[in-house]
């Protein structure tokens, strides 16, 4: 914020992200309007992806703006299914999520998603991942334009789909999504990432800010909208919401594994699945 003051910002931000200036200056006020205090809006940082897919930030710059990197190191098994990342506040795991995007850069080390480096943000891998992180804006539009921006960036969209969870969350088709509440934007949002299709979907604490029923809600459309190809990692704390929807379970705390295994493995054929009992043993030991 202090470097947005300067008069040469746009130009430093050119170099740095090889543009020209005036492409600059417009990525300079998105990020002024998403922007508050010193938090920075992960949709920001996404709306610029989306226009300027394989441009790679230093470093230290997405540093300054979203601090916080996860260290170590663990393999997620090659299956597809639901990947629960669990952890208490602060323990990193959005950090994690966008490094897996590319949002972030590994101090060392790399994360590849099919083969594929994640930090180079080729629009190959772009088009076939998709975060829904837990703070973000809705532009003042229908639902239906919204749909004609985001789905040329999709190979897989599926309007069937979208509809298809719309209905299950009992939400209006074409909605003005400024209009809605923050638990109906994040309904909206979710939909609008099962819709993608994309074989590679992250969702940062989906259900803060949903009532009760919304999560009832939200369990039935995602068990019922994932094909077999797919694979969902779903960061929470609020690990009742989303412990029977879960395939895998990954506890992290202060950069260290805890437990990275299969519910079926974690939990006996005739014992009933209970993350958070698991959760409170395994923080309470570390």
């Amino acid at each position: 914020h202090e470097a947005r003051e300067g008069a040469d910002v746009c130009a430093e931000i050119a170099k740095e992200l090889g543009l020209d200036v005036k492409t600059a200056e417009a990525v300079v006020q998105l990020l002024d309007e998403e922007a508050e205090g010193m938090r920075f809006d992960p949709r920001a940082r996404s709306m610029v992806d989306q226009f300027f897919a394989g441009v790679r930030i230093n470093e230290d710059t997405i540093a300054t703006l979203l601090p916080g990197y996860v260290a170590g190191s663990f393999e997620a098994d090659e299956e597809n299914g639901v990947y629960g990342l669990l952890g208490k506040n602060g323990t990193g795991k959005s950090p994690l999520l966008y490094l897996i995007m590319g949002l972030l850069r590994p101090k060392s080390g790399e994360i590849k998603f099919n083969g594929t480096d994640t930090s180079l943000r080729s629009t190959e891998t772009l088009s076939d991942m998709f975060i829904v992180p837990e703070e973000y804006n809705l532009p003042n539009i229908r639902l239906s334009e919204y749909i004609r921006t985001l789905a040329p960036l999709y190979p897989r969209f599926s309007e069937e789909m979208l509809r298809k969870c719309l209905d299950g969350f009992e939400m209006e088709r074409d909605a003005n999504l400024i209009s809605l509440s923050m638990g109906q934007k994040k309904k909206v949002y979710m939909c609008l990432a099962l819709a993608t299709k994309a074989r590679l979907l992250m969702m940062d604490e989906p259900t803060n800010g949903l009532d009760i029923p919304s999560k009832s809600q939200f369990r039935k459309v995602l068990a019922g909208s994932l094909d077999e190809d797919q694979t969902v990692i779903i960061s929470t704390h609020q690990v009742k919401d989303v412990e029977l929807l879960l395939d895998h379970v990954t506890m992290i705390d202060d950069n260290k594994v805890l437990v990275n295994d299969k519910i079926e493995n974690l939990f006996g054929e005739n014992e009933n699945v209970d993350l958070e009992r698991l959760f409170n043993e395994k923080y309470q030991r570390s």
